[in-house]
């Protein structure tokens, strides 16, 4: 959601502000007392527009081969992950996105068994999907082994997701993982970061990759579903109509639901899809929520999923009349830079 800026903390209280594209450097202060106090993270989240967390500290930081990477410990939403300068994910508030993006196709398939989850390095949409009693499989397959690796270690909601015999972790680009294996899923998950210029995961919203090497690896009753940006009122047209429309020109039945993340000080867009029509009643998700799900779910429920699916008169508006399809010639990004664009 923004870019990653250098915070320089000063006695009298206030912060001063240095911009930088590529990194996240707290100067160390010698009154640690004062350092807590001032210490903050900021996203650039548009011209004109940012968004600051009061940090704790910072737990990790650095660039690995792929993208730039921060774990911090802010006062007011817990640890966040931060990648390209764009918050992924926050303690406190993490469950409303995994829930919407795992929850959903799980409870529209009729029998889920097997979860194909592309990038979900922090383990948490893996943690969802394996509350499911059906699911004896989940791959997850990320390109950055230090983003899970430090995940892993930091992100203690998730330890259990990482043990469980049941999850396949493999450390690859998930384009090239489906394209190899020859084994099909009941579940495709889109758990990637947004579509930034020179970053590493654009190329996996694009129409050739879902109509070629993503749908082809979905059983008969398979279910797609990803993530798919900021959709505001203000943000929906950057990337979350343009998944829309080029999902609709690759699977039949195709619905967009949205839901307010506060730590993403937005509201976010979700697509799923299938060539089998999709169930989504109120009572009927109630009921398989109730027998197929270990443990309450915080967020979601069948009422709260099918209100999800009204959007508001401007960007069911808009989704109507995208005409917009995304190729690798012809993309759209949100807000930022990823580390290859820096190079």
């Amino acid at each position: 959601m923004g870019e990653a800026v250098e915070f320089i903390a000063y006695n009298n209280g206030f912060s001063n502000v240095h911009f930088e594209t590529n990194h996240i450097n707290i100067i160390q202060q010698n009154d640690l007392h004062q350092q807590e106090e001032d210490s903050w993270f900021e996203e650039e989240i548009d011209v004109h527009l940012k968004w600051s967390f009061a940090l704790n500290r910072v737990l990790h930081k650095g660039t690995s081969e792929y993208q730039d990477i921060a774990l911090l410990d802010t006062k007011h939403f817990g640890k966040v992950l931060v990648i390209d300068g764009k918050m992924q994910s926050a303690e406190v508030d993490e469950f409303i996105y995994h829930e919407c993006l795992i929850h959903p196709p799980l409870l529209c398939h009729p029998n889920p068994k097997t979860m194909f989850i592309m990038g979900g390095g922090e383990g948490s949409a893996a943690r969802e999907a394996l509350r499911h009693k059906s699911i004896e499989k989940v791959v997850m397959c990320d390109i950055d082994q230090e983003v899970v690796d430090f995940c892993r270690k930091h992100l203690t909601a998730n330890h259990d997701a990482f043990r469980n015999t049941k999850l396949d972790l493999v450390i690859n680009d998930a384009k090239a993982e489906l394209e190899k294996g020859k084994e099909k899923y009941d579940i495709i998950v889109g758990d990637l970061a947004d579509p930034v210029e020179g970053g590493p995961c654009y190329q996996l919203y694009t129409k050739s990759f879902y109509e070629n090497i993503l749908k082809p690896k979905l059983n008969t009753n398979g279910i797609f579903v990803t993530q798919a940006g900021p959709a505001g009122v203000f943000t929906h047209k950057e990337v979350f109509s343009s998944i829309y429309n080029t999902i609709k020109h690759v699977f039949k039945y195709v619905r967009a639901y949205t839901a307010h993340v506060p730590s993403f000080a937005d509201t976010w867009g979700w697509v799923i899809a299938s060539d089998q029509p999709l169930c989504i009643e109120a009572g009927k998700m109630d009921k398989k929520i109730a027998e197929r799900i270990d443990g309450e779910l915080l967020y979601l429920n069948g009422a709260t999923f099918v209100s999800s699916t009204i959007l508001n008169k401007t960007v069911a508006k808009t989704l109507k009349n995208e005409s917009h399809v995304y190729a690798e010639d012809n993309a759209r990004f949100i807000h930022g830079q990823g580390v290859a664009y820096r190079i």
